[in-house]
């Protein structure tokens, strides 16, 4: 099972302020363990959790897979699987 990875940028930054990096092999239990502004801006955007745990364990699925950007707040998501 492929690692997620959780990217908050602010502004036009290109180093993250936060990244949150879940292990694979824990990723089923671990989600519940997400800071939760992250699972928050998740949620805001319709991006559901248990669909990604799921996304993780599929062997194709690598690399970026939403990036959402909030213009109000100057911030940017990126969620991955590594």
């Amino acid at each position: 099972m492929r690692d997620l990875k959780i990217l908050i940028y602010q502004g036009n930054a290109d180093t993250p302020e936060t990244t949150v990096r879940v292990p694979g092999n824990v990723l089923k239990f671990a989600v519940r363990l997400l800071p939760k502004r992250a699972v928050a801006r998740l949620h805001e955007n319709g991006i559901d959790l248990d669909e990604l745990v799921r996304l993780a364990a599929e062997e194709e699925a690598v690399g970026t897979l939403i990036e959402i950007e909030d213009h109000n707040d100057g911030e940017r998501i990126v969620i991955r699987l590594d």
